[in-house]
């Protein structure tokens, strides 16, 4: 059986990615003839939810993104953790410069304007000034502070320089956490950490029946306080969403299709 369910995930995401390479080839092209970039924020959250249909994931919600643009803060387990935030709201990411080498996935990426960070390169603050060039433009972007993925059960300790960017930038900071069960325990398989491949991560996680993806929008507060502070706040939240979450508060999640489930606050990716 997981044999069968691999090989029909696998062709699935296969033509997920044809199909998301054409369509940013005709966007491309679209941009040479217009002679003017195409706005690609909708696109991309359109195939950011393709990916979680083929993939199989149940991806639950709990909270809201703020109404306007923001700096998105995320605690860190795994690459799926873009295309499930990317699925509920328009986002540019900050991602480690490795992605950006990986094959299909690096170019569509990039497509995407995905901003990318070399770890331990000094390119901190060049990257900030970039996120507050793009956030002072009504975008929103969503950095991982951690610097690294985790094993899901505790958010590591963060950075704050590139919080900074939100109070430069002149938006609020909302705090997001993540988090993944599978049979209403934490997921031990979603966790991208060490020296793992993505192709040989994605083959054991498509192998498995769908993880559950739970994903609190905590309120969002503004950036004019110390950074110490700001940071030990984002973490505090996060940690606390992470809690409730292993908790087994969300367990909700139902086989798919995914539906909408009354309740403030509460819903399921359509």
């Amino acid at each position: 059986m997981s044999g069968i369910r691999l090989a029909t995930r696998l062709l699935a995401f296969a033509l997920f990615l044809c199909g998301t390479c054409v369509l940013t080839l005709a966007l491309l092209a679209a941009d040479r003839v217009r002679k003017q970039p195409t706005d690609k924020n909708p696109w991309a959250t359109f195939c950011f939810r393709q990916a979680c249909r083929c993939l199989g994931w149940q991806v639950q919600v709990h909270g809201q993104p703020t109404s306007g643009n923001a700096l998105y803060v995320a605690n860190h387990i795994s690459w799926s953790d873009i295309p499930a935030l990317g699925s509920l709201t328009p986002l540019r990411f900050l991602s480690k410069a490795e992605v950006g080498n990986w094959p299909v996935i690096g170019w569509l990426a990039r497509q995407a304007g995905t901003l990318f960070i070399k770890r331990g390169g000094g390119q901190a603050r060049r990257i900030k000034k970039t996120m507050v060039e793009h956030l002072q433009a009504g975008e929103s972007v969503l950095v991982f502070p951690e610097g690294t993925t985790s094993s899901g059960l505790a958010v590591l300790p963060m950075h704050g320089l590139l919080l900074t960017a939100a109070r430069d930038a002149g938006v609020p900071v909302q705090p997001v956490t993540i988090g993944y069960r599978r049979n209403q325990r934490p997921d031990p398989v979603a966790p991208f950490v060490g020296d793992d491949s993505f192709q040989r991560h994605l083959v054991r996680l498509l192998s498995l029946p769908p993880t559950c993806i739970e994903i609190v929008f905590h309120p969002p507060v503004t950036a004019d306080q110390p950074v110490n502070e700001l940071s030990r706040h984002i973490h505090q939240e996060i940690s606390a969403g992470l809690k409730r979450i292993h908790s087994g508060e969300f367990d909700t999640c139902e086989p798919l299709p995914v539906r909408t489930t009354a309740g403030p606050g509460l819903s399921r990716l359509p």
